[in-house]
């Protein structure tokens, strides 16, 4: 694990020329360090335990075991390791379900390949300081096709109070707790009491599964 002011990054892609560029986008900045590499999805597990990194950046799309399965393996409650990495997927389409489905297992966000390097740099920042890195306008495309009557259901029984329902609502379209605090005229601290009683309510992991939640159950509608 890093040493202070550090954060190790594990690179999982099939691709060696992906892994490449994010390497040398990565280590040109001072704060990051990328600690290994995995070219499939079963490597990326047992790296992330062998080297057990801060924040995983994970292709979805790989041999033997996709990134999605990796996902949930190193997500899975009881798993080895005493916490689970961050994973930020890393896709080249944006409106692929399988970045959906990796985002409801637990991921924290997704990053285009295409994205320029500044801002790969601050998305693994982002991600490692418990963060959420969303682009609403895709959750709310992918979102669309999936809602159920389980996750209404679950929804009804949180039974939010009307600033936590504000506070989600805000949080689906993408805003940070900063943004959200001067939207509703509150302290940032305050702000972060709400967002963990949300997420304590919906029995969601993070931010992540708290928007998931609100497209899915209907709280938030796409349009929106």
């Amino acid at each position: 694990m890093a040493g202070t002011g550090m954060t190790d990054i594990l690179l999982a892609d099939d691709e060696e020329l992906v892994r490449f560029g994010l390497r040398a986008v990565l280590q040109a900045q001072g704060d990051l360090r990328v600690v290994g590499e995995a070219a499939d999805g079963a490597e990326a597990v047992a790296r992330a335990r062998e080297l057990r990194p801060h924040v995983v950046l994970m292709d979805v799309r790989m041999p033997v075991m996709d990134g999605l399965a990796a996902t949930r393996e190193l997500l899975r409650p009881g798993a080895p390791g005493e916490r689970p990495p961050r994973i930020l997927v890393v896709t080249t389409f944006e409106n692929d379900d399988y970045v959906y489905q990796a985002l409801r297992a637990g991921a924290d966000g997704f990053l285009l390949k295409r994205s320029r390097p500044a801002e790969i740099a601050q998305a693994v920042r982002l991600v490692a300081a418990g963060e959420s890195l969303l682009f609403p306008a895709a959750i709310r495309r992918l979102a669309a096709g999936h809602g159920n009557p389980t996750a209404r259901a679950a929804m009804e029984r949180a039974a939010l109070t009307e600033r936590e329902a504000e506070v989600l609502r805000l949080i689906a379209r993408g805003l940070s707790n900063g943004e959200i605090a001067e939207r509703l005229f509150l302290g940032v601290q305050t702000v972060k009491t709400h967002v963990s009683s949300v997420l304590a309510k919906l029995g969601a992991r993070d931010r992540t599964q708290a928007v998931i939640a609100a497209y899915e159950s209907g709280f938030v509608e796409p349009s929106e």
